[in-house]
């Protein structure tokens, strides 16, 4: 105590200054107009600015919820979409048969999770992604994941809070693919070269073709429904085999900005994944 006061003895000097610069700042305010007009004018500038950093700051993490938001609603409408999709193809197969036209399919056989990329590998040969939902939130091995442009891969291992997805680029994953106009079928594979393109293989020499068309899953497996984008064909693969086919594809999803994605969960995977099994046991 007695330090503080000797303190303030030898510093009084600064303290009378203090005292009597805020005293004739409180009487330049007072009596002159000009002065209290600056000051005040000066005073909503800094208020004014620091409002508006609050609120920059505020909207800045306010938007993260808001593209969750949007991805959960962008994720519906894509399920809705593979329904539709679904119906039609449906509908033209019981129209060629002349069966009965008022047929659809079951609107709730495919649902999705949504998961955040927490790990993207692009720059290997063998690349992998790993997401933060896992056999806690749903998630089981072979199930397909897409993200909001197109395809990505197949959920290979599931862990209580994580998964790790084989994604296209990869050449481990192969995935059953079509031209959507005409139907022809090949298989989807990546040489590890570019990140951005794939090659539709074992396309037959029948098939036509041309550059812009769109590739999109076959349907012919439990892990993807039909009608999924994958991509566009940019050319054709004159290295590959000459009794088939091979599409340069480009891919819809661009790997090097993903951060979302979205697994998807058929309602039927399990049994059809049985029944199959039985019948090759029976041969």
């Amino acid at each position: 105590m007695q330090r503080l006061l000797e303190f303030l003895f030898k510093k009084r000097h600064w303290f009378v200054f203090i005292v009597c610069e805020v005293i004739s700042a409180m009487f330049i305010y007072q009596y002159n107009a000009y002065h209290r007009n600056v000051i005040f004018s000066s005073a909503n500038t800094v208020t004014g600015y620091a409002s508006s950093i609050y609120n920059y700051g505020a909207s800045y993490i306010k938007l993260r919820d808001d593209n969750q938001i949007l991805f959960e609603r962008n994720s519906m409408l894509e399920m809705e979409l593979f329904d539709l999709r679904q119906q039609i193809q449906t509908l033209k197969a019981n129209m060629l048969s002349f069966d009965s036209i008022m047929v659809a399919t079951d609107a709730a056989e495919y649902s999705y999770i949504t998961a955040q990329v927490v790990n993207n590998s692009i720059s290997g040969y063998l690349n992998y992604i790993t997401i933060n939902k896992g056999l806690k939130d749903g998630v089981a091995a072979d199930m397909g994941a897409v993200s909001i442009y197109g395809i990505v891969g197949i959920v290979s291992t599931v862990g209580d809070h994580f998964s790790v997805i084989i994604p296209i680029l990869n050449p481990k994953s192969r995935i059953s693919c079509k031209l959507y106009r005409g139907d022809y079928y090949g298989t989807l594979s990546w040489d590890g070269r570019d990140v951005r393109y794939a090659n539709l293989e074992e396309l037959p020499l029948h098939a036509e073709f041309q550059e812009g068309d769109t590739v999109v899953t076959s349907g012919y497996s439990t892990v993807f429904p039909p009608g999924v984008v994958v991509g566009t064909v940019v050319g054709m693969d004159d290295s590959r085999s000459h009794n088939f086919y091979s599409l340069k594809v480009k891919l819809a999803t661009d790997f090097r900005k993903l951060k979302a994605v979205r697994i998807l969960k058929s309602a039927y995977w399990q049994e059809r994944l049985a029944i199959e099994q039985k019948a090759r046991e029976n041969d």
